[in-house]
């Protein structure tokens, strides 16, 4: 599977903003996780959803905020982010694995064998 993400950009803090992570292979029952990285920091998972039952978990920091969408027929998975703050400013990576089952334990990287190229996105006004 190879994905590609997009839909980063410059936002303000409050503002909203869609990423989408394009697959290109089936990701049926695989879990698609979104990580981000913020400079000087490493990877952190922030979603994921697990898309042979639907079922998403995101980390504290965003859980209240952000949501995982899934468009089937365009294989595309989107991670809707709304009230951003400047906290939540980076480099957003999808990530898909077909073993993997989202739960409330913490992403791990090395969980993912396939991952996108990364999104940028800013915040700050």
């Amino acid at each position: 599977v190879q994905l590609q993400a997009s839909g980063g950009g410059s936002v303000q803090p409050g503002d909203s903003r869609r990423l989408a992570c394009k697959a290109s292979g089936s990701t049926l029952g695989h879990a698609i996780a979104w990580f981000r990285q913020a400079p000087g920091k490493g990877r952190e998972g922030v979603a994921c959803l697990n898309t042979g039952d639907g079922r998403t978990h995101f980390s504290d920091s965003v859980k209240t905020r952000f949501i995982i969408l899934r468009h089937s027929a365009r294989n595309t998975i989107y991670l809707q982010m709304k009230d951003l703050k400047p906290d939540d400013a980076g480099v957003y990576y999808c990530a898909s694995d077909p073993d993997y089952y989202c739960s409330e334990e913490p992403l791990r990287e090395e969980d993912f064998h396939s991952w996108g190229q990364g999104t940028l996105v800013t915040v700050s006004s």
